[in-house]
């Protein structure tokens, strides 16, 4: 008598087949580094897929996840990233690349359950950097970081000649202990889970944008840039099933729903209509003619939750000041494996593919 698959093998078989398509469908076949390849859409893909995973890569590596989880006996599970910041110009509405470092790396270590617990800083200067400059930005790094309650504890400067950086460019790294009990991995995640998001997309890149094109459009635009990890916990608190946890940063929407559903081999479908996105950004990515879903968010947690947790992870997030307007946006489903799928006001559907191109340059 032959007993069918269970639950378990049959989820191993489909990451192992979702890891078997991702290798097939990112090669790096560019000669040279492009702006695209920092992009967070398909050309960083390849960068990462098709070059430095397979250089690299090992088991904890090839995840492709924010923040590494490490197993350290006696401790206990603590999470690791690290991220580099190369933001222009340096400051714009809402934040600056001192904050925006901060918030990052904070951010991180928080989808992976992590509470954080210290920060390295690492300066790039070009020679004849202002030294107000430095100082207003070192002014809100600590500012950031006081108020996180996740203090810097090393770092380094260097010191490059003029032309060969642009003013500033930050690397910040992070440690932080797991939770117990928590895995937050996108193999992990489910037909039938519900897709939660924190609130509106797109305000960092816009705001960004103004700021360095001096655009004339008359818009409030904010930057999001904010650390998640007190909403990232309560969230947890209240749907300890949770799946995975990501924040929508380069590529946006588009890229993070992407990679998640790629990770899993499976599909997620969301609505256009729940997706919140604020007036003053969807009129400036209309003149501009971009997609809210593609543009950068530094202040937004994408999680992705069991149907029967979905109402008290949302509840959750709105009982947080960050997380006033999160909503149910979405699904995951059996299929089409690896795809977005996005449900139109209209009532038809299009399929929201990883961004092409690099139309927002130098947002984080």
């Amino acid at each position: 008598m032959t007993l069918p698959p269970s639950p378990l093998v049959d989820q191993l078989d489909r990451i192992e087949r979702a890891r078997e398509a991702r290798r097939r469908r990112y090669l790096l076949e560019d000669e040279r580094i492009t702006l695209s390849h920092g992009s967070g859409g398909k050309a960083s893909r390849n960068l990462i897929e098709g070059l430095l995973v397979p250089t690299l890569g090992h088991g904890v590596l090839n995840g492709c996840d924010d923040a590494a989880v490490l197993d350290l006996a006696g401790t206990g599970r603590v999470a690791f990233t690290t991220d580099s910041y190369v933001v222009s110009p340096l400051f714009f509405a809402g934040g600056d690349i001192g904050s925006l470092a901060v918030h990052g790396t904070i951010n991180d270590l928080a989808t992976a359950g992590a509470v954080p617990i210290a920060l390295s800083l690492a300066l790039i200067l070009e020679e004849g950097l202002e030294v107000a400059v430095l100082r207003r930005v070192l002014q809100s790094i600590q500012t950031a970081a006081r108020a996180a309650g996740v203090p810097v504890v090393t770092g380094d400067t260097k010191v490059v000649n003029r032309g060969k950086a642009d003013q500033l460019f930050i690397n910040t790294t992070g440690i932080g202990r797991v939770r117990n009990g928590v895995s937050l991995l996108a193999t992990q995640i489910c037909p039938g889970d519900r897709v939660l998001l924190s609130g509106p997309v797109g305000d960092h890149g816009i705001a960004v944008m103004l700021a360095r094109e001096a655009l004339e459009i008359e818009a409030d635009i904010q930057s999001d840039s904010a650390p998640l990890h007190e909403m990232a916990a309560a969230l947890l608190d209240a749907a300890p099933l949770t799946r995975c946890l990501k924040d929508p940063t380069r590529g946006g929407m588009a890229s993070c729903l992407n990679e998640i559903a790629q990770l899993a081999g499976l599909a997620i479908a969301i609505d256009q209509a729940r997706v919140p996105v604020r007036a003053e950004v969807r009129a400036a990515c209309e003149i501009l003619g971009l997609d809210p879903l593609h543009i950068a968010n530094e202040g937004k947690l994408v999680a992705i939750v069991p149907a029967a947790q979905a109402a008290a992870a949302c509840a959750a997030m709105r009982a947080h000041p960050k997380g006033v307007d999160a909503t149910i946006i979405g699904e995951v489903l059996d299929g089409p494996a690896d795809m977005v799928i996005v449900r139109t006001d209209v009532g038809g559907s299009r399929v929201l593919d990883m961004l092409t191109g690099d139309p927002l340059p130098r947002i984080c």
